[in-house]
């Protein structure tokens, strides 16, 4: 059986990416047109000339291009959706394809959402309906992330204690790191957040703010501590992510060129592990966009848990986990003060401080 597969948002020209969305709906196409029995049937963009340029792109009919997502479904009734539009608006599209009867599965672009309540909504939307809802959070099918799992999983660094990470911010690289943080302490649920941002200096991208700087400390309910230090002063530790056990520590891209290295208890030296040369972003696409094969990995992983009829690990649920940190982070900034889990409040408290006036830009650190 065939899956067919349609794309929503597919943006501009994937030759000059932007932090507009980096033309994701063409690399989702790829990855999924990769998979045995799957083919890319019908895009939806609002721009008509950027529908047009990938239906060119992927040889795909001019019946199936369309400006409404809706009237692609109608039309061509897909089995899987990919949405890579701005985030503010990944609920009402997720939303209205769970509604529509008709996909089985949603595979959206990371950041989850653009408050915490969106996030809830669209997970609950497609729970109800039973349908498969995915987040393209790919680097947890790289090496050095899946070996350094196996590690804390073999009990190779004894009891996981903390995991410590420099490469980062909160809410757009943070959607990564903040879940590869999860995936190294078990799909644990988090407990609670303390946190404070920084922001003098404007930065948009997928048109939501920023942040300049951000310090946040979690715990999750297994007693597992995730720390990230992002933006100026993000060098507090000597690696993109240090995990810290009772018994040893692996350090992920560390500062003496290894992606992957570990020490144990007792021992003097750090050992590196091979990862094919792999690193924090892909591998050596062989002349296909870098990064390609983690997400061809994580358009597998969709493929067949659907197939499977099981639940991915880029499904809502742990995707859930990372929202809940991230704007419980915020939370915790606007708050003064810790947050605890199940976050209560539905906004985006960052954004909610920049509109408020409360984290004003400082105009000499935006002069050219």
């Amino acid at each position: 059986m065939t899956e067919t597969v349609a794309v929503i948002g597919t943006g501009p020209d994937p030759e000059n990416p932007t932090v507009e969305g980096f033309a994701m709906g063409y690399r989702h196409a790829e990855s999924f047109g990769n998979q045995p029995d799957c083919e890319v049937v019908a895009c939806a963009d609002i721009v008509p000339e950027n529908g047009q340029a990938f239906a060119r792109t992927f040889d795909l009919p001019d019946e199936h291009v369309f400006e409404d997502y809706e009237a692609m479904l109608d039309a061509v009734e897909p089995d899987i959706v990919t949405v890579a539009v701005p985030p503010q608006i990944h609920e009402d599209v997720v939303v209205d394809c769970a509604r529509s009867g008709v996909v089985s599965a949603i595979h959206a672009e990371k950041p989850m959402a653009h408050t915490w309540g969106s996030a809830q909504r669209m997970a609950q939307a497609c729970w109800r309906r039973d349908v498969q809802l995915t987040f393209n959070r790919q680097r947890r099918f790289g090496k050095p992330f899946r070996e350094a799992r196996r590690l804390i999983d073999d009990g190779e660094i004894g009891n996981l204690q903390r995991v410590e990470t420099t490469w980062s911010d909160l809410y757009d690289t943070g959607a990564h790191t903040v879940d590869l943080t999860g995936m190294f302490a078990g799909e644990a649920e988090p407990a609670w957040v303390i946190a404070q941002i920084d922001y003098r200096e404007e930065d948009v991208r997928f048109g939501m703010h920023q942040e300049n700087q951000a310090w946040a400390l979690w715990e999750y309910e297994t007693g597992v501590q995730g720390v990230i230090s992002g933006g100026t002063g993000s060098g507090f530790a000597d690696a993109a992510h240090v995990i810290r056990g009772t018994d040893g520590e692996i350090r992920i891209d560390s500062e003496t060129g290894n992606m992957l290295e570990i020490r144990r208890a007792g021992d003097a030296d750090w050992q590196g592990l091979d990862v094919d040369g792999e690193d924090l972003h892909g591998a050596n696409a062989g002349g296909r966009q870098y990064g390609s094969e983690y997400i061809d990995r994580a358009a597998a992983e969709v493929v067949d848990a659907l197939r499977e009829g099981r639940e991915s690990e880029l499904g809502a649920r742990n995707g859930l986990k990372t929202a809940e940190i991230i704007f419980g982070a915020y939370e915790s900034a606007r708050k003064r003060g810790r947050v605890d889990f199940p976050l209560e409040a539905e906004d985006n408290a960052f954004e909610a401080l920049v509109a408020g006036g409360d984290l004003e830009v400082d105009p000499a650190e935006n002069d050219d």
